[in-house]
């Protein structure tokens, strides 16, 4: 059995006891029921996920994964392929957004190079996990092998395991790649089996002959991997990313070890469609950060069943929105583990009684 074989077979259902205990502890905290609206349902899952309840959540990490695209040559996007390197050190550095969000936070940021094309000097924070230097041009060939793709997604698997044993128990995932929306745009595309006019959006902010060059990228693409919508290796290998498939395998590995996974948006979530289609388990373990600005990412939230938490019009990738949606994650957490409940308090809880029955009975006596 190879290791993805041994990943797949260890994600395992919810714990539904756990949720049930949750979901009777939500009855008797200090609030009308259901007032606190989908934060109570993200602590029952949270709980399915756990296998607890009551417990607040304790340290998190933001994992980006980088790697190039040579899909970059059909000028799809605003910026040179050299930015993904020059990105990476400024990740290393504290200095990009994500660094910001992710310390407001209180989580640890790991960068992956699982395809960077370009040198990395060692760094504490960077998993040096390379496959190959960039992935193919997808309008022209395959991004990659079959091969390639399974290492692509082993190397994810790998660090989301490694956090786990680290006691990490919330896992955001985030990317950095320049032309990655185009990958990310085909992916989804071929798994959702959707036309490219319905999944390309501006990316890093395309003009319009951009915009048109991407799309025709996509197509062509699309055209000439005529891939299995099912088979994940395969969509990945012809359509993706390095960096896609390093998501894809953390998402495996932090369901495989009962980690709650906070997506960012559109290469992330392509990322999460070949992890479900790898293994359909995987959805239940995964918290939609957000709503990219990107059209495709809306077509795979909707693919996976995930309803984001935000939806402020980021577009900016590096686990962004991941790193903004962890506070609510948090919070889902801590609510039943502090509130008290009615008989704790010693607050009267709603009442039994028809009270309309009630006072129409007393208004005819």
């Amino acid at each position: 059995m190879s290791r993805l074989d041994e990943v797949v077979a260890a994600i395992s259902p919810l714990d539904e006891e756990a949720m049930a205990r949750a979901r009777a502890h939500q009855a008797d905290l200090t609030k009308p029921p259901g007032s606190l609206g989908r934060l109570e349902e993200l602590a029952i899952r949270l709980a399915g996920i756990r296998g607890r309840d009551g417990v607040p959540l304790g340290p998190a990490a933001v994992v980006v994964c980088a790697a190039d695209h040579g899909v970059t040559a059909e000028g799809v996007s605003a910026y040179p392929a050299e930015v993904t390197p020059q990105m990476v050190l400024n990740f290393l550095a504290g200095g990009a957004a994500i660094n910001v969000l992710a310390r407001q936070a209180g989580a640890r940021v790991v960068v992956v190079d699982v395809g960077v094309a370009g040198d990395l000097p060692p760094h504490p924070d960077l998993v040096s996990a390379r496959v190959r230097h960039g992935s193919g041009n997808i309008a022209r060939e395959p991004a990659m092998s079959r091969e390639e793709a399974a290492l692509a997604i082993s190397a994810g698997i790998e660090v989301a395991s490694r956090l786990a044993s680290e006691g990490i128990e919330a896992i955001a995932v985030g990317d950095m790649g320049i032309g990655n929306t185009t990958a990310a745009s085909a992916v989804v595309a071929a798994a959702c089996e959707a036309e490219p006019a319905e999944v390309v959006g501006r990316g890093t902010g395309v003009d319009d002959a951009g915009l048109a060059r991407k799309l025709a990228a996509v197509a062509a693409a699309l055209r000439r991997a005529a891939v299995d919508p099912a088979d994940g290796v395969a969509v990945l290998a012809e359509l993706g990313g390095l960096e896609i498939g390093a998501i894809a395998g953390v998402v495996l590995g932090a369901a495989a070890h009962r980690r709650v996974c906070i997506l960012d948006g559109h290469p992330a979530t392509a990322g999460a469609l070949i992890a479900a289609l790898l293994a359909p388990r995987t959805t239940a373990y995964l918290v939609a950060g957000h709503r990219s600005a990107e059209r495709g990412h809306r077509l795979a939230l909707a693919r996976l069943g995930l309803l984001p938490l935000l939806d402020l019009d980021l577009r900016l990738g590096e686990g962004t929105g991941a790193a903004l949606a962890l506070h609510l994650v948090r919070a889902a957490a801590l609510l039943p583990a502090e509130m008290a409940t009615f008989s704790s308090a010693g607050v009267s809880g709603a009442a039994t009684a028809d009270l309309d029955g009630a006072a129409a009975a007393g208004a005819a006596g």
